[in-house]
């Protein structure tokens, strides 16, 4: 490039995976939010991965590839399971009825 060369900037969303044009962005997002969690929980309480796998009760290869940010083929409920074997609180609520289509958001605190 030289140096009177434009760049194109596109402003994103909030989710990668949306831009990406994802079908399932919003899961992708809350499984990627949950797979950081659980990367950080790992890494705060100084478990090695090994160690990390025996308390979760999954293989080690599983753990690292989580923590790599490569959760394809491991379910939402599966990733809420582990960050509350790492001693999170996990809480569902459902709000009430509306005439629009609910959201599912995920809050750490």
């Amino acid at each position: 490039m030289g140096p009177h060369t434009e760049v194109a900037v596109e402003e994103g969303s909030t989710n990668v995976y949306a831009d990406l044009g994802y079908p399932e962005a919003a899961e992708m997002q809350r499984k990627s939010q949950l797979a950081a969690e659980i990367a950080r929980a790992i890494k705060a309480r100084r478990l090695t991965q090994a160690d990390a796998a025996a308390l979760l009760g999954i293989d080690q290869a599983k753990v690292s590839r989580i923590t790599r940010g490569q959760f394809r083929g491991i379910s939402e409920a599966k990733l809420l399971e582990l960050v509350a074997k790492l001693g999170h609180d996990v809480k569902i609520v459902v709000g009430p009825v509306r005439r629009r289509a609910g959201k599912i958001e995920l809050h750490f605190a």
